[in-house]
């Protein structure tokens, strides 16, 4: 249902670009943005606020997923994934089940999202994890069309060589 590579090309972004650069191009393309997530995520609010005690934090993005009902946060990050990045995401994740979240909905999932994540860092953050997030790498480039359909001629030409 979540994808864990998404393509953001429709941004233009710099090969080094911040934060705030990423959250304002999807912001700007929230429609592309939305599509490219999957079906029936809604947008709810960008720098959600969550007051826990004395402090307020805010969530980058906050969705709802209609198929799941549950409440979706997304992190962004503009420099490869760490694991305290995944202790943020869970904290927010806690606020939102804790005091946002209604009695007929489903708990909170969370969406980090970032340039590049060293799989087996990815794997030891989450084994641990008792709250349904996932790490998802994005994209800031398609592969180039001419490379692309060089590929698929090398594919068909394999696929008919060895169905003969």
């Amino acid at each position: 249902m979540f994808k864990d590579e998404i393509f953001v090309d429709f941004l233009g972004l710099p090969k080094k670009h911040s934060e705030k650069q990423l959250k304002n191009g999807l912001l700007t393309h929230i429609k592309e943005f939305i599509l490219e997530l999957g079906k029936d995520f809604l947008f709810v609010d960008q720098e959600y606020e969550l007051k826990v005690g004395a402090s307020v934090f805010k969530a980058d993005l906050l969705f709802y997923h209609r198929g799941l009902q549950c409440l979706v946060a997304v992190e962004l990050k503009s420099k490869k994934f760490t694991p305290k990045d995944m202790g943020q995401l869970e904290f927010y994740l806690e606020a939102l089940d804790q005091d946002v979240k209604r009695s007929n909905e489903n708990p909170s999932i969370g969406i980090l999202l970032c340039p590049e994540a060293d799989q087996v860092v990815v794997e030891y953050a989450l084994n641990r994890s008792l709250s349904p997030t996932m790490i998802a790498k994005y994209n800031n480039l398609l592969i180039p069309k001419e490379k692309m359909q060089a590929l698929l001629k090398e594919f068909c030409a394999f696929y008919l060589n060895k169905n003969l």
